[in-house]
């Protein structure tokens, strides 16, 4: 499975933005774009010019690294996406949010969406009582997603838990805490998704 191995922290200081890929880190002074704040490499500093294009390909590129997924597989979402009724941008950002690794960080089970696809993979999750193992798996509505019985006692889950119980879960989930598990409810809308991105600039990109 390929996956971007290098360091995350060089993804956020490239978007001048947050992109929370390290969990806890990202909110101390240890994060990457406090303790500098311009773009990577020897001309990070210089002042630099943005085209239309530019625009364009840093908001999808901040989309893509935001949910921690590569192009090939993103552009299928697009092209999916573009399929639908309704807006294009709008499909995709609610396709995305669906993969069942981001449910498993939106319900609080994990720090962050690579912690989630980590623990996806290791099978601590059930989907309508199968245990599934595919972090892009896409939820719908009416599915029951669940912590496996046998990973309730998992330190690293309990210790997320906990640091997670004051948030909230969307409103396109319906979690039970005592159970530890969601229904989903509908197809996540675009105000549910808190994703910082102008997605009409990622239509208009695939577009060209």
């Amino acid at each position: 499975m390929a996956r971007y191995t290098d360091a995350v922290c060089r993804l956020c200081r490239r978007e001048n933005q947050k992109l929370f890929l390290k969990g806890d880190r990202c909110y101390t002074d240890k994060c990457g774009v406090e303790r500098r704040a311009y773009p990577p490499g020897m001309h990070g500093q210089g002042r630099t010019k943005v085209s239309e294009y530019g625009t364009q390909l840093r908001e999808k590129q901040k989309a893509k690294r935001y949910y921690g997924i590569l192009e090939s597989q993103f552009r299928g979402y697009f092209e999916i996406a573009a399929r639908r009724a309704g807006k294009t941008g709008e499909n995709l950002l609610s396709i995305i949010e669906t993969r069942l690794d981001n449910t498993i960080y939106r319900l609080g089970f994990a720090m962050s969406r690579a912690e989630a696809r980590q623990l996806v993979l290791h099978g601590h999750f059930t989907v309508n009582g199968r245990r599934v193992n595919i972090p892009s798996f896409l939820v719908k509505p009416g599915m029951l997603i669940a912590l496996a019985d046998k990973s309730r006692s998992v330190s690293k889950i309990k210790s997320s838990i906990e640091a997670n119980a004051s948030r909230k879960a969307p409103k396109w989930l319906d979690y039970d805490a005592n159970k530890q598990s969601a229904t989903v409810l509908a197809a996540p809308a675009r105000d549910d998704i808190d994703l910082p991105v102008e997605e009409q600039l990622i239509v208009e990109l695939y577009s060209k």
